[in-house]
């Protein structure tokens, strides 16, 4: 149940995103969601749960992103892997912590994002993602700071429904 739920705060918030983006005229960023759900699914889910999530999640922002297939499911993979890594060695609580740790996350995505989509398109230079990097990644973190609540709010529910069991 955890995975659908996943899925289904990743559409709402891709959709929130994009319309959010829109609105605001962001023509050279965005608000990168899918890290905070793949930096949260890092803290807190296992290695396989976590793993396939993320790569579902990467794959709802390849389809809504015309970016080329497989780029962002192959990154949602890689920065789950390398966040558990890194949630191993240090320690993430509470919000700002979390903040962090998704602005860190969408610093990597945007950069490895960056230079994918170089090298497989024929114009452009390595730098064109650059610019709007630190936007994103602020927005990124005021997006985590936000979402944070609600994230553990969701997982805490998926807890308690899964944990009654058999013997209720």
């Amino acid at each position: 149940m955890k995975f659908l739920v996943t899925i289904g705060l990743a559409l709402l918030l891709l959709t929130l995103e994009s319309v959010m983006v829109q609105q605001l005229g962001l023509a050279i960023s965005r608000i990168d969601v899918t890290v905070v759900l793949v930096a949260f699914l890092a803290m807190r889910a296992n290695t396989q749960e976590g793993a396939i999530s993320s790569f579902a999640v990467g794959y709802l922002l390849d389809l809504m992103s015309g970016q080329p297939t497989g780029l962002f499911t192959f990154l949602a993979v890689f920065t789950f892997l390398v966040g558990k890594l890194v949630v191993s060695l240090v320690e993430v609580r509470g919000r700002a912590a979390f903040a962090l740790f998704a602005m860190g996350a969408d610093v990597g995505h945007g950069m490895l994002a960056g230079f994918f989509t170089w090298l497989t398109t024929k114009e452009g230079t390595p730098l064109a993602s650059l610019p709007g990097l630190p936007l994103q990644v602020t927005l990124t973190g005021v997006a985590a700071v936000f979402l944070y609540p609600l994230l553990k709010r969701f997982e805490a529910s998926q807890d308690r429904t899964s944990s009654a069991g058999l013997l209720r």
